[in-house]
């Protein structure tokens, strides 16, 4: 899939209500984010789910591709652009073989042998910093 990550937008719900969330993802959207992931880390599948599902509403409306944090079970369930993961999650060539060709995975890369290692297995982008201290 092409994407554009010019401005891509990581969510934290944290500090936010669902309604608040959701406002934040559309103003987002709104102000020109061009990839929205959606990062759940304390969130349950079925709860995690049912707020994929109403974030990918609001970026559709949009044309702004979803990424799903760590769960390529939701990504699948949500019809999600892709997902993200992380050295302890789903390897990155199992959700490539779980998405196909045509879906995003993105892996977070923090040294230049695991980069190397998620370009091999078929992720799209690196992340390389972390968004918390």
């Amino acid at each position: 899939m092409k994407f554009d990550p010019t401005l891509y937008v990581i969510t934290d719900s944290t500090y936010h209500t669902t309604e608040t969330l959701l406002h934040a993802v559309e103003e987002a959207c709104r102000g020109g984010a061009t990839l929205v992931q959606l990062r759940e880390k304390e969130t349950g599948g079925r709860a995690y789910l049912e707020l994929a599902q109403l974030v990918k509403a609001v970026t559709d409306r949009f044309q702004v591709p979803l990424i799903i944090d760590d769960r390529v079970d939701v990504a699948i369930a949500c019809d999600a652009a892709g997902v993200h993961v992380g050295a302890s999650d789903l390897p990155v060539a199992v959700c490539r073989k779980l998405l196909g060709p045509d879906k995003i995975v993105g892996a977070t890369a923090k040294s230049v042998e695991a980069a190397k290692a998620a370009y091999e297995d078929g992720a799209d982008y690196l992340g390389t910093g972390a968004i918390f201290p």
